[in-house]
């Protein structure tokens, strides 16, 4: 390896899991030749109605030829399964020099007519960061029609300074009939030269996979990593993987697909590596963090001596949370940082001069002006529970996506996420809640699991004053409040889009609860861009929540609930059911209706519970002339196993069929007073 700081080893160990990520890896030296049976299959029996399945998937990986090769075979057995014509081949512009080349395709029909592929991939822009490109080569295979075989294959190069674990990802999205995974890790010594010493590094492996899988390392007779004892080659073959779980409330597909992740490391043990690399990550962030005396001036000028701690905190928060987030809006050029003299950014100085940066910076900045106001604070690098879930034995620092903040305040650490945009003052965003986590301690770094937010953090309510004619057509006021979690997610939403496209996304969702055929508009929208404040969306409605059965009206009870399904349908669950967040939903409604009708029945009032995990209570009350339902549900617990599931089920079937129970009104008798009332 001809660089040997730890940094360009590590800075290629996150390259190696990114590439492993994006896409399949191989090369076929030839095409394959297909057979009948393959040419005129229209269906796989294990995948009925799939759109299409792989036929053949290889990845190949030579290190000293910094390169992955890349091989697919898929047969097309639906219309929806055209779209696999379209190819993205996604990769990294930035140091490492990623490239993809050597792209090649053909489509063949079922009565073995060939089509090549001999048009252009064009390259696309997906996200500029400030130190990365992320692109893709996109093209279409000619010609693909149902029955079609696809096949494409095209290689990864990177610069020759650099070597690449790969990561075999070996369920997909489709069924795999056959599969071939093989890696030649270089027979050269990756040594580390820094601060921590000189070490060699060696090859470790993660696997989860089926036992049916034919896994196995070789040693072929040379020099080899870490010693010599011969060079190692990785090999694994696999048929018939099905497709990897998708279900509703699940967790995320990568901590359950089957997987094979490759990694160097200097260490012998898991306890070494995440002592030392912690150590050595918290180095580089404290020298980036400073603080320095821009940071130290803004401070000064923010905070007064006859602050407290608390109060301090609190300006300075408010401060970063001011600064433009581009993780929500954009990287800017060095040309543009250039027009507004603006340097490179170097250290949290430079970030506070910017009045900008990714969320990551923000938290380091934070963290800095948090020192600069004397109290101890320190980084927490943590895993995106969106994406992934921590894996104490995969020895690798790219588990970790976002940097969130630790203050200790009055003698107590509290947990802050100034990243992400809009989260209140000493709470954490739902992903990065209960997540695995490498934090920085007075005397080093250790991995800790973030704490959770009570099910109080986190809550949506929704209230309806209506009032009904004599045709079950209402007219009336909708309320939505959302708190925590829900209000960060339409807050950051509304940074996506202009106004007109909040209201919008606003309005459907709200019409999307409702009883079909309501006219719903948005009034007004508060406490926007006050993120310590509840946001509430109001509406006013117009439409019906009845039907006519003869001499009775059936009106929903609800109208919240009107058009939910059930949330668990399946009677049998292979994975996990997992939610994002705790939370409480409550809604309140009341429909006041002409005195010319009565109620003749109203759901009972009810109460259930799951375990200590969930409660359900619905609340309904009735005078002559209304109805009131109050209906409060409260989820405590994120995760429950498959074990549990039959028991959530019954309980989610037992309280959302109690929602869909109707109100039935009739005529009321008629008397003086309701009669006048007929005759305006």
């Amino acid at each position: 390896m001809n660089r040997t700081s730890s940094s360009r080893l590590l800075r290629a160990v996150l390259l190696a899991t990114l590439i492993g990520l994006t896409a399949p890896l191989a090369r076929a030296d030839q095409w394959t030749v297909p057979t009948k049976e393959e040419l005129s299959m229209t269906s796989q029996p294990e995948v009925p109605g799939a759109a299409a399945v792989y036929l053949y998937r290889e990845e190949k990986t030579e290190d000293d030829l910094h390169m992955f090769s890349i091989y697919i075979r898929l047969k097309v057995l639906t219309e929806k399964g055209k779209e696999y014509a379209n190819v993205e081949l996604p990769y990294s512009k930035g140091e490492g020099g990623i490239s993809v080349n050597d792209i090649a395709g053909r489509t063949i029909h079922p009565d073995g007519t060939i089509i090549p592929f001999t048009g252009k991939p064009y390259d696309k822009l997906i996200e500029k960061t400030q130190s990365l490109r992320h692109m893709a080569k996109v093209f279409t295979l000619p010609d693909v029609e149902v029955g079609s075989i696809i096949e494409y294959r095209y290689t990864r190069r990177m610069d020759d300074h650099w070597f690449m674990a790969p990561s075999w990802y070996v369920q997909s999205d489709l069924y795999t009939r056959k599969a071939h995974y093989m890696w030649k890790p270089t027979d050269k010594q990756l040594v580390t030269n820094d601060d921590r010493g000189q070490l060699t590094s060696m090859v470790f492996w993660f696997p989860v996979l089926p036992a049916t899988a034919d896994f196995k390392n070789t040693r072929l007779p040379a020099s080899g990593i870490g010693g010599g004892e011969g060079r190692l080659i990785f090999e694994l073959n696999i048929h018939d993987v099905p497709p990897a779980p998708e279900e509703e409330y699940m967790p995320p597909i990568s901590s359950l697909s089957y997987r094979v992740l490759f990694y160097y490391s200097p260490y012998h043990s898991g306890d070494d590596y995440w002592k030392n690399e912690g150590k050595h990550w918290s180095k580089l962030r404290d020298k980036f963090i400073g603080p320095g005396p821009g940071v130290r001036a803004a401070v000064r000028d923010l905070t007064a001596p006859s602050d407290t701690q608390d109060q301090k905190l609190r300006k300075i928060y408010a401060a970063v949370m001011k600064l433009e987030n581009t993780d929500f809006t954009r990287e800017h050029s060095d040309a543009e940082e250039k027009a507004q003299g603006l340097h490179e950014v170097h250290n949290t100085d430079d970030i506070w001069e910017h009045k900008r940066g990714n969320g990551d910076q923000l938290a380091t900045l934070f963290v800095a002006m948090a020192r600069a106001a004397g109290m101890k604070a320190y980084l927490s690098t943590v895993v995106n529970r969106d994406h992934n879930v921590f894996l104490l034995g995969y020895l690798n620092m790219s588990q970790f996506d976002n940097d969130i903040a630790i203050v200790n305040v009055d003698g107590k650490d509290q947990y802050f996420d100034p990243g992400s945009r809009f989260c209140p003052y000493q709470h954490l965003a739902w992903k990065h809640t209960l997540a695995g986590s490498l934090r920085q301690t007075d005397t080093g770094t250790v991995l800790v699991t973030t704490p959770g937010e009570p099910y109080t953090a986190s809550r949506v309510q929704r209230v309806a004053n209506l009032t009904m004619d004599q045709q079950g057509i209402v007219t009336g006021a909708v309320k939505m409040t959302f708190i925590g979690a829900p209000a960060i997610n339409w807050r950051q939403r509304s940074l996506t889009g202009d106004q007109t496209s909040l209201e919008r996304e606003l309005r459907v969702n709200l019409e999307h609860l409702l009883p079909q055929g309501m006219d719903v508009k948005l009034s007004s929208i508060e406490k926007l861009e006050d993120y310590e404040q509840p946001l509430s969306v109001n509406f006013s409605v117009k439409g019906p929540i009845g039907s006519s059965t003869g001499k009775r009206l059936l009106i929903t009870g609800d109208i919240f609930e009107t058009n939910t399904r059930p949330t668990f349908p399946h009677e049998k669950r292979e994975v996990a059911v997992y939610f994002h967040y705790p939370y409480i939903a409550q809604d309140a409604v009341r429909v006041n209706f002409p005195s010319t009708l009565k109620v003749e029945s109203l759901p009972a009032s009810d109460k259930q519970q799951f375990q200590n995990f969930a409660a359900y209570t619905l609340k309904t009350d009735s005078t002559p002339t209304s109805i009131t339902f109050r209906r409060d549900y409260s989820l405590g617990e994120i995760m429950f196993l498959p074990k549990e599931y039959p028991d959530l089920r019954a309980f989610y079937k037992k309280f959302e069929t109690k929602d869909q129970e109707s109100v039935v009104l009739t005529a009321a008798p008629v008397t003086a007073a309701n009669a006048s009332s007929l005759g305006k």
